[in-house]
């Protein structure tokens, strides 16, 4: 559950957007060193942090209009919990074929030795449900993450990981097996039985700061209040650390419409209060309200 201030309380929050200030006049400016960028270059700063009390409203950005992107963040999310791993798998829990089927080409995969159409061993539903053990039985983390926090949620142990080294490190005599590392996904949640609440502190290893980081915040405010439900407790914040945060430079233009709006109140979200296991939920069990965004904006991003 959720206790969220009325709309007319609410302080429009100016982190977002002062990230986006910081990257463009103190990063640094990197070309691409592989195909992956199709030749775009970057402007990057390494080390960022966003904090977003829930209190104030959930966390999507008003800078642009996010409306129909939100449902397909919760279910790009959401299929990951149950392993999805290829173009259909991740369909069939409301992610948009457009977030995947640029990666997946026959063409990207053989570079990966991957069957068209399949994101990879290391990929983030691969990672979160069949992690590999030396056991030779695939460990779920999200089964046992939650099995965890119910019984002993004043453990500091509560972590998630998409990161298989030997699937996503590459050199010579290792082959990577994942069309993207994993950008985003390490989950430390924090569970406070004395008052009830959540904190998760999400660590995003590379940031896509105008087009991803929009849609990874909604998914890990998103996690919280899933698991808070479960608990009977409150999501209370969402920490937000960015290693490599950076802005493309066909985005530049679009940045800097953004930084042209004023900022309004984050809208609220709430939460089917029927769902009790993790894997039932679906996005439509999310209601967004009170959300008044400005115009949609379409930002391009590498493929």
């Amino acid at each position: 559950m959720l206790h969220m201030k009325p709309l007319a309380e609410r302080t429009p929050d100016l982190q977002y957007r002062n990230l986006l200030k910081r990257i463009m006049t103190e990063g640094v400016d990197v070309k691409p060193i592989h195909a992956v960028t199709q030749g775009v270059g970057a402007r990057m700063v390494v080390g960022h942090q966003l904090r977003y009390n829930l209190d104030n409203g959930f966390p999507l950005m008003t800078e642009r209009d996010l409306t129909k992107s939100f449902k397909g963040a919760l279910g790009e999310h959401i299929a990951f919990f149950h392993g999805a791993r290829t173009l259909e798998e991740l369909t069939k829990y409301g992610c948009p074929k457009v977030f995947w089927a640029p990666w997946v080409t026959k063409e990207k995969c053989d570079v990966f030795g991957l069957p068209e159409g399949d994101l990879g061993d290391g990929s983030y539903g691969a990672a979160w449900a069949n992690f590999p053990t030396a056991e030779g039985k695939p460990f779920n983390q999200i089964e046992h993450f939650i099995q965890q926090v119910k019984e002993r949620p004043y453990l500091r142990t509560h972590f998630i990981s998409p990161w298989i080294p030997q699937y996503a490190l590459q050199h010579e005599g290792l082959r990577r097996r994942v069309v993207v590392a994993p950008c985003h996904g390490w989950i430390h949640l924090l569970a406070f039985p004395a008052t009830k609440e959540v904190v998760v502190h999400h660590f995003q290893r590379s940031a896509d700061v105008p087009v991803g980081v929009m849609f990874n915040i909604i998914q890990y405010a998103a996690f919280g209040m899933m698991v808070a439900q479960l608990l009977g407790y409150r999501m209370k914040e969402l920490v937000h650390t960015l290693s490599d945060a950076h802005i493309y430079e066909n985005q530049f233009e679009a940045v800097e419409k953004m930084l042209a709006t004023e900022p309004r109140p984050f809208p609220t979200v709430t939460l089917d209060s029927s769902v009790n296991n993790i894997f039932d939920f679906r996005s439509e069990h999310f209601t967004l309200s009170d959300y008044t965004p400005h115009e949609k904006m379409i930002i391009p991003t590498p493929i």
